[in-house]
């Protein structure tokens, strides 16, 4: 006596059932690695960009204190004595506006 194998048939929904969460088990690996490199790789921009944001910062710390030492009365007095001019206290007239 001969052993007859049955075949189980699926259904068209049983197969696209088992179809979808094949795809799901192969895809879903490939998503994450792809989605933590693309994290990865905007971290590392946000890194780079506060670098340069702390850079430009010094920078600007800088150029506030060059401003500052050159805006003084002291160097405005000395680029004047190496101009020829002279700082005359008694001419300075203030004018102030009245408001309505």
């Amino acid at each position: 006596m001969r052993k007859v194998k049955k075949r189980l048939k699926m259904s068209k929904f049983e197969k696209l059932l088992y179809t979808f969460t094949f795809l799901l088990l192969v895809s879903s690996p490939i998503t994450i690695v792809f989605s933590k490199a693309t994290l990865s790789k905007v971290n590392f921009d946000v890194e780079q960009k506060k670098k340069d944001i702390a850079s430009q910062e010094k920078k600007n710390e800088s150029l506030s204190m060059k401003i500052n030492e050159l805006a003084s009365l002291d160097k405005v007095q000395e680029v004047a004595k190496d101009q020829g001019l002279s700082y005359n206290y008694n001419s300075i007239k203030n004018i102030q506006e009245e408001d309505e």
